[in-house]
């Protein structure tokens, strides 16, 4: 069992194919590729936290898409997922649904969870990490990257925090475990 994570899948979402530059014709081949790289990452028994922002179809097929999706899955609510989260049967397909969760990981480190960026993040001076969505690849990252550098650099404080959007370059539209996350980041940097 491994933990895995991903924000932003905007399912169904047509303007996310040009706002997002997603390398997709349609939106359909876009959600087909989310699904298998989903599939194909994600074990039956393995935990996905999704941080927000899953669907811009109705619920009956929002519903669909998510059943098609492996693991256990936890909802990190988003500021798109209040009018789905209104359809009981769409609740019913999540382990829990939260604003905001802290996992530990282990030696007393974890992942502060949230849909929105938070700089002064809880235990972020302790080793913790943030992972977050919702600002995709616009001036509100580069703001949340420029925090990063300031804190890291400036101040010498560690600044563990990632955007875990779908279509960040380290993510590929694939739900990513932490170290894998860290592993591409740091690859591509």
């Amino acid at each position: 069992m491994a933990f895995y994570f991903i924000a932003d899948t905007h399912f169904g979402h047509e303007n996310a194919l040009a706002f997002d530059n997603r390398p997709f014709k349609t939106i359909e081949e876009h959600d087909d590729t989310l699904i298998e790289n989903w599939n194909q990452a994600v074990g039956m028994e393995d935990d996905v936290f999704l941080l927000g922002d899953i669907s811009w179809y109705n619920a009956s097929r929002s519903i669909e898409i998510v059943k098609a999706l492996n693991g256990n899955k936890h909802l990190i609510v988003g500021n798109h997922d209040k009018k789905l989260l209104k359809n009981r049967e769409f609740q019913s397909l999540f382990m829990e649904i939260t604003n905001y969760k802290e996992v530990p990981v282990s030696d007393g480190k974890g992942i502060v969870l949230s849909h929105y960026p938070i700089p002064c993040f809880n235990h972020h001076y302790y080793g913790w990490y943030h992972l977050y969505g919702h600002v995709h690849i616009s001036f509100e990252w580069n703001m949340m990257e420029r925090v990063r550098f300031e804190m890291e650099e400036l101040y010498d404080k560690p600044c563990l925090m990632f955007n875990c959007g779908a279509m960040i370059e380290y993510m590929d539209y694939t739900p990513r475990t932490l170290e894998e996350i860290l592993e591409r980041q740091k690859r591509l940097s």
